[in-house]
């Protein structure tokens, strides 16, 4: 049985700033560095002791200080891989969402989709980023290990489910699996079928003891 726990970064500082995040290089606030704890100690105690387990985290600021709160629990080295950041947003990255907001063209509802161009210089692609995203992904699953985290951002998390699924990378344009920041999304493949379920998607209970500190 193999279990994917993937974490989307709790609030970070371009959040309350209200700019653009993608690859700009935000740092978690107070209550996201409280979230963090809660996340680690949600993810320790559903993964049995004494299991390997494998950390794999961004490489930005936001989810790097997340992957160490859970690495301090399961005495385990985060490996870290750019690939797993968020979209990058180009020249609006840390510029106000306003400003993104009045330049950014939405893709088709028909049409090409993936390889979209939104108007914003040095913006990746939709194609571009899934892609990225697929390959870490598939990289992160070869290994044999039953209990993986992997700490990510809000987009990505859709390409993370859409590669777990299978779902064919020119089909993903549509894909959209929504996940609160500081989530938990719980995946889970069985041993016998090797059949890939998505056990809970974006769970945030465990930030509720967050909250009340």
């Amino acid at each position: 049985m193999r279990t994917l726990y993937v974490v989307t970064h709790p609030e970070a500082t371009h959040h309350v700033e209200g700019v653009v995040g993608g690859w700009h290089d935000s740092k978690l606030t107070p209550a996201g560095v409280r979230a963090a704890v809660s996340i680690a100690q949600a993810l320790r105690a559903q993964v049995p002791d004494g299991a390997e387990v494998e950390l794999f985290s961004s490489d930005l600021q936001r989810t790097l200080r997340t992957a160490e709160e859970v690495a301090e629990l399961f005495g385990v080295k985060p490996m870290v891989d750019r690939r797993l950041r968020e979209k990058s947003y180009g020249e609006a990255g840390g510029k106000p969402q306003e400003w993104l907001d009045r330049r950014f063209v939405p893709p088709p509802a028909v049409g090409e989709r993936m390889d979209h161009d939104e108007g914003v210089q040095g913006s990746e692609t939709k194609a571009a980023w899934a892609q990225r995203i697929y390959a870490v992904t598939d990289e992160i699953l070869q290994n044999p290990c039953e209990h993986q985290i992997i700490v990510t951002h809000g987009g990505s998390l859709t390409f993370v489910v859409a590669s777990w699924i299978k779902m064919p990378i020119e089909s993903a344009g549509y894909a959209s699996f929504r996940a609160p920041s500081g989530s938990i999304t719980t995946l889970r493949e069985d041993d016998f079928f090797h059949n890939r379920q998505v056990v809970s998607l974006g769970d945030t209970r465990h930030l509720d003891s967050a909250k009340a500190g």
